[in-house]
Protein backbone atom coordinates (compact mmCIF):
# COMPACT_ATOMS: atom_id res chain seq x y z
CA UNK A 1 0.00 0.00 0.00
CA UNK A 2 1.28 3.46 -0.85
CA UNK A 3 2.34 5.81 1.90
CA UNK A 4 0.38 8.99 2.53
CA UNK A 5 1.89 12.26 1.39
CA UNK A 6 3.28 14.46 4.17
CA UNK A 7 1.11 17.11 5.77
CA UNK A 8 3.67 19.73 4.72
CA UNK A 9 3.36 18.78 1.04
CA UNK A 10 -0.43 18.85 1.27
CA UNK A 11 -0.29 22.28 2.88
CA UNK A 12 2.08 23.64 0.19
CA UNK A 13 -0.09 22.33 -2.65
CA UNK A 14 -3.26 23.80 -1.14
CA UNK A 15 -1.57 27.12 -0.37
CA UNK A 16 -0.35 27.35 -3.97
CA UNK A 17 -3.85 26.61 -5.27
CA UNK A 18 -5.43 29.13 -2.91
CA UNK A 19 -2.75 31.67 -3.84
CA UNK A 20 -3.72 31.83 -7.49
CA UNK A 21 -2.53 28.65 -9.17
CA UNK A 22 -5.04 26.10 -10.38
CA UNK A 23 -5.01 22.72 -8.66
CA UNK A 24 -3.52 21.26 -11.84
CA UNK A 25 -0.69 23.80 -11.88
CA UNK A 26 0.00 23.22 -8.18
CA UNK A 27 0.06 19.46 -8.79
CA UNK A 28 2.60 19.89 -11.56
CA UNK A 29 4.76 22.25 -9.49
CA UNK A 30 4.94 19.85 -6.52
CA UNK A 31 5.01 16.65 -8.59
CA UNK A 32 1.82 15.06 -7.27
CA UNK A 33 -1.07 13.62 -9.23
CA UNK A 34 -3.57 16.05 -10.67
CA UNK A 35 -6.53 14.19 -9.17
CA UNK A 36 -4.78 14.11 -5.80
CA UNK A 37 -4.27 17.87 -5.78
CA UNK A 38 -7.85 18.49 -6.88
CA UNK A 39 -9.16 16.33 -4.02
CA UNK A 40 -6.92 18.08 -1.46
CA UNK A 41 -8.03 21.53 -2.60
CA UNK A 42 -11.71 20.52 -2.69
CA UNK A 43 -11.55 19.02 0.82
CA UNK A 44 -9.80 22.12 2.12
CA UNK A 45 -12.41 24.43 0.58
CA UNK A 46 -15.29 22.34 1.92
CA UNK A 47 -14.06 21.93 5.46
CA UNK A 48 -10.49 23.09 5.98
CA UNK A 49 -9.25 19.50 6.14
CA UNK A 50 -5.61 18.80 5.28
CA UNK A 51 -4.85 15.64 7.26
CA UNK A 52 -4.51 12.31 5.52
CA UNK A 53 -7.45 9.98 5.83
CA UNK A 54 -6.89 6.48 7.10
CA UNK A 55 -6.03 4.04 4.33
CA UNK A 56 -7.43 0.55 3.96
CA UNK A 57 -10.51 -1.13 5.29
CA UNK A 58 -12.30 0.25 8.33
CA UNK A 59 -11.19 -1.44 11.49
CA UNK A 60 -13.64 -3.43 13.48
CA UNK A 61 -14.21 -6.89 14.77
CA UNK A 62 -16.74 -8.96 12.89
CA UNK A 63 -17.41 -11.25 15.82
CA UNK A 64 -18.27 -8.53 18.36
CA UNK A 65 -22.01 -8.52 17.56
CA UNK A 66 -22.07 -12.31 17.96
CA UNK A 67 -19.78 -12.65 20.99
CA UNK A 68 -22.55 -13.47 23.49
CA UNK A 69 -23.95 -16.20 21.24
CA UNK A 70 -20.54 -17.71 20.54
CA UNK A 71 -19.53 -17.71 24.20
CA UNK A 72 -22.78 -19.50 25.02
CA UNK A 73 -22.01 -22.16 22.42
CA UNK A 74 -18.50 -22.52 23.79
CA UNK A 75 -19.83 -23.04 27.33
CA UNK A 76 -22.15 -25.77 26.07
CA UNK A 77 -19.49 -27.44 23.93
CA UNK A 78 -15.98 -26.66 25.30
CA UNK A 79 -14.17 -28.50 22.48
CA UNK A 80 -15.88 -26.37 19.82
CA UNK A 81 -13.56 -24.62 17.36
CA UNK A 82 -14.09 -21.98 14.72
Amino acid sequence: MARAYSADLRRRVVEAAMGGLSARQAAERFDVGTATAIVWVRRFREGGELVARRQGKPRGLRLDPHAHYLLGLLEQTPDLTL
